[in-house]
């Protein structure tokens, strides 16, 4: 008791000692204190949640990076692939424009042989023109048709009617057709006979076929042995009634129908000979 007492009578003492003045400076400085505290607590745990938020975005952030790496090194793969593939893609591209070059020559050489062999045919007709246009005949033509020459000679002036044996008249004819063939020997030609649709029976001729097939051999032979033809240039051959130019239903028309072709054929072994040199040219 006697403690309890002293120590009542010094808070007493004490208490007395302190102004009331600084009494209140102190109270005041504490609750500014907690204030301080308060507002510093709040701080640090907006703190802790943003560090938090941070560590969340930095392993975000970092599954990205390695996301990101992973596609960047799948990108410089393909990039790769893409840079062999557009590599092949070029030399394939050259191989083809070199392919079509080559194409295109050897187009070009076959359109020069074939510029070749129109001029060749250009000028048969010319020389046969110029040799037979000077007989002033009608029953003569000389056309070209799909590239191939024709000498179209009528029935009347070579043969007599129903036979198979030449005139004087036709001589002069074929000697002319003969003089341009035997200037260009590298030509072969075809003696083709045609006859009307009118039966023929004879002694000597069966059928219409036996007589165009005798016109025709009757003409190579005074093409070989009266003008020196090689034979080996000739071929002899009877077409009968059956390639008519006209419909065989008046005796003009039958006149027209009867006649000897000699056909300048083309040898296509010259004109492939054209195009291969013109190919090794080109290489």
């Amino acid at each position: 008791m006697k403690n309890i007492a002293s120590l009542i009578i010094i808070s007493i003492i004490f208490t007395s000692c302190v102004s009331q003045k600084k009494y209140q400076e102190l109270e005041t400085l504490q609750t500014n204190t907690k204030n301080n505290l308060n507002s510093t607590s709040v701080q640090l745990n907006t703190c802790k949640d943003e560090k938090e938020t941070a560590i969340t975005n930095l392993l975000a952030l970092k599954d990205q990076v390695k996301f990101l790496k992973t596609n960047n090194q799948g990108l410089i793969n393909n990039l790769g692939n893409l840079t062999t593939l557009s590599q092949k893609g070029a030399e394939n591209l050259e191989k083809s424009l070199e392919s079509m070059k080559e194409k295109d020559i050897r187009i070009q050489k076959m359109q020069d042989a074939v510029t070749r062999k129109d001029s060749v045919t250009l000028a048969l007709v010319t020389s046969l023109k110029g040799v037979l246009g000077n007989l002033n005949d009608g029953d003569i033509e000389v056309n070209v048709e799909k590239g191939v020459v024709y000498v179209s000679i009528s029935d009347k002036l070579l043969f007599n009617s129903g036979s198979y044996m030449i005139t004087k008249r036709a001589k002069e004819v074929l000697g002319k057709v003969a003089a341009v063939v035997n200037n260009r020997p590298e030509l072969e030609f075809l003696v083709e006979g045609h006859t009307d649709n009118v039966p023929i029976k004879t002694e000597t001729i069966l059928d219409n076929w036996d007589l165009s097939v005798m016109r025709a051999t009757a003409v190579v032979r005074i093409l070989q042995n009266d003008f020196q033809v090689s034979p080996e240039r000739m071929t002899a051959a009877g077409r009968s009634s059956y390639i008519p130019l006209f419909d065989n239903d008046n005796a003009s028309n039958r006149a027209k129908n009867r006649r000897t072709r000699i056909i300048v054929l083309p040898k296509l072994d010259q004109f492939y000979d054209l195009i291969e040199k013109g190919m090794e040219s080109a290489q």
